[in-house]
């Protein structure tokens, strides 16, 4: 048994009490008083619950449910309510139809649904040896780009923002906020290059409670801004951006300051022979000059008299524990 109590109508709602009945129609309200219309294709008893109505939308065919339905005699906001004085029905055999239109489309929306997380699951694995491959070790944070889109509504004091795009302008060694920082590399990408010269008014300190931060742009509300992502968990941070990263267009990084944007050429990896150097230690030779930028991101350090096939030569040497991303680098995993 389930008792809902309204403070705002001072009402008790007894879910135990079954208020309406199968193909009854059921008007919701919602903001600015829309209204909707449903009708109830299904009323099941629930043990600990009470009644549950499933309701289909006769308008979008969308498919819902919900335990409360007040009487429309006492409408006192937003809800939904059934008609206590003049009840309305729909035909039964109309109802079964559009349940069976409401079921498709629900399973359309599914198979939709599966399809875009698959294809949001192949970007991430991409994303993640991308992202692994141009993200410093030395890395303590990371600025980036993003696009807000404002999803503020005036009329009821509700202040909100939501990000449309995310770009990764570049990386920094450390986690302090410094704003000549962010307008440096904000020339890395032709939509917030206007953000690399000196404006106070783009410069927003928002350490407090309910603040977002240090922020580079117009408004935290729409546009673009800049801001710096701390690194606290380098595996984190990578799962973090894998759907971002994944997407090629959303890592913006300037190359002369050592970390490219684009993956080297294949034939730049083709050259080089990773090899098992010591019980602590793994080590590439070869060609290694065109690569050199990304392997000393990865923690690698460069030495011209080490040991190979019996023989003196230079190389990239690493500790052990980077061996698996190595061998991600290279496409032997």
């Amino acid at each position: 048994m389930a008792k809902y109590y309204s403070v705002f109508a001072k009402t008790t709602t007894d879910t135990e009490v079954q208020v309406v009945k199968e193909n009854q129609i059921v008007i919701s309200y919602g903001y600015a008083m829309s209204e909707s219309r449903y009708v109830v294709y299904k009323v099941e008893h629930i043990n600990n619950r009470g009644f549950m109505y499933h309701l289909i939308n006769t308008d979008t065919k969308a498919m819902d449910r919900t335990d409360i339905i007040n009487p429309l005699s006492k409408k006192f906001g937003i809800g939904r309510y059934y008609d206590d004085v003049k009840p309305e029905f729909m035909d039964a055999f109309e109802v079964a139809i559009l349940l069976q239109e409401a079921q498709v489309k629900a399973k359309a929306e599914e198979d939709e649904a599966e399809i875009e997380r698959i294809k949001i699951g192949e970007v991430k694995q991409v994303g993640r040896k991308r992202f692994a491959e141009i993200f410093p070790e030395t890395a303590q944070a990371i600025i980036v780009a993003r696009l807000k889109q404002d999803e503020s509504d005036m009329q009821t004091d509700y202040f909100a923002s939501s990000t449309q795009r995310t770009v990764i302008l570049g990386f920094s060694t450390h986690k302090r906020d410094i704003f000549s920082e962010m307008r440096k590399h904000a020339s890395n990408f032709e939509e917030t290059a206007y953000l690399s010269k000196f404006n106070q008014d783009y410069e927003h300190r928002e350490k407090y409670s309910m603040g977002v931060g240090y922020y580079l742009g117009e408004s935290k509300y729409h546009g673009w801004i800049i801001e710096k992502v701390p690194v606290y968990d380098r595996s984190r941070t990578i799962e973090e951006f894998a759907y971002i990263a994944g997407i090629e267009e959303n890592i913006r990084i300037n190359k002369p300051d050592g970390t490219p944007t684009d993956n080297p050429k294949l034939e730049d990896k083709t050259h080089c022979t990773m090899v098992e150097y010591s019980a602590k230690a793994v080590a590439v030779f070869g060609n290694t000059k065109p690569i050199k930028d990304e392997l000393k991101a990865m923690g690698g350090r460069f030495n011209n008299r080490l040991t190979f096939k019996g023989e003196k030569i230079a190389g990239w040497i690493f500790p052990k524990s980077k061996e698996q991303r190595l061998a991600c680098y290279f496409g032997l995993d």
